[in-house]
């Protein structure tokens, strides 16, 4: 008898360490999805976070299992870990799951603080976001009609990808607000969609006299069908198509028309704001157009107008 017991134990330590995994994951996780009505995506990338914090714990030796007893320095000893494997920007997102879900269980009385309170974190990067010209555009946009004129695309192929990228660059959606759009959220009268982004967050995007075009041709022409909840992307099977192929798209796109193959759905976005930006655009309108919640996440593209003044600057001035 005498013999099993540290076998035991052992077994009992890794149970302990493993009710993360079984009774702390899952409510947050249901929080997540129900209550803030977040993306898959997040909850992925939260999800993600916990699970490699959690495995660090375990694999610490310094942890006995209990959520109310996970220390500061344990959770500084995950960050120089976490640093030498992915970017800081990851690892800020990583911190921010995780700080979300000791914050929940604050909120249903099981810790008293959160643990990773004065953690410090490197700061991320200073990038400018990447973005086309509108000439650059007009090549990308041009694509479709270029193929259709060659007989090298269906019709059905040739408006679908028009009205795809027309919607991306024209409303600026995101990719997933796009995937989930349908032909109840548009109101052809006023020439707007309201979409559902991040945080359950509803806004209202104009559409534009070009996107609206595109949309009365797509639909009146080849939609297979046009009900209050159909999605307007679909596949010739009448099937809602994915983020995934949608990316697929641009890049078929970006390379008929000799752009640069990393440009994402996401830049296309950048494109639309710094755009508005460049022509006069207010910048709490802009904020209000992307969905921000914050300014200062859209001030990034007044960075960017910056950055191009001060280039033709050095070009153009004698002193420069």
């Amino acid at each position: 008898m005498s013999a099993s017991r540290p076998d035991a134990s052992k077994n009992e330590a890794n149970a302990s360490s493993e009710r993360w995994r079984t009774e702390w994951l899952p409510p947050f996780v249901k929080h997540l999805r129900h209550e803030r009505r977040l993306s898959e995506y997040t909850v992925r990338n939260y999800t993600t976070a916990i699970s490699l914090f959690f495995q660090h714990l375990s694999d610490s030796g310094k942890w006995s299992g209990e959520l109310s007893e996970i220390q500061l320095r344990v959770a500084r000893d995950f960050v120089i870990e976490e640093q030498k494997r992915v970017s800081r920007v990851t690892l800020r997102n990583y911190v921010s799951g995780l700080k979300t879900f000791f914050k929940f269980w604050i909120r249903q009385g099981v810790l008293d603080k959160n643990p990773l309170e004065g953690l410090v974190l490197p700061k991320p990067p200073k990038k400018l976001p990447i973005f086309l010209t509108e000439k650059q555009v007009v090549r990308l946009l041009e694509g479709p009609n270029r193929l259709l004129a060659e007989e090298a695309i269906e019709p059905f192929v040739a408006w679908r990808d028009r009205l795809v990228m027309e919607l991306l660059y024209g409303a600026g959606f995101r990719v997933s607000e796009l995937v989930g759009l349908t032909y109840g959220d548009i109101s052809v009268d006023e020439g707007v969609a309201r979409v559902v982004g991040k945080g359950g967050k509803s806004r209202t995007c104009p559409l534009g006299k070009v996107a609206l075009a595109a949309l009365e041709k797509w639909r009146s022409e080849f939609a297979p069908a046009t009900g209050y909840s159909d999605p307007v992307v679909v596949s010739n099977r009448g099937k809602k198509w994915s983020a995934r192929q949608i990316q697929l798209l641009l890049k078929r796109y970006l390379s008929l028309a000799e752009l640069p193959m990393d440009i994402t759905p996401h830049k296309i976005r950048h494109s639309y704001a710094t755009h508005l930006l460049d022509n006069g655009a207010d910048l709490r309108l802009v904020q209000e157009l992307l969905g921000h919640s914050k300014l200062s996440t859209t001030q990034i593209y007044t960075h960017v107008n910056l950055g191009r003044l001060k280039a033709v600057y050095d070009r153009s001035h004698p002193r420069a």
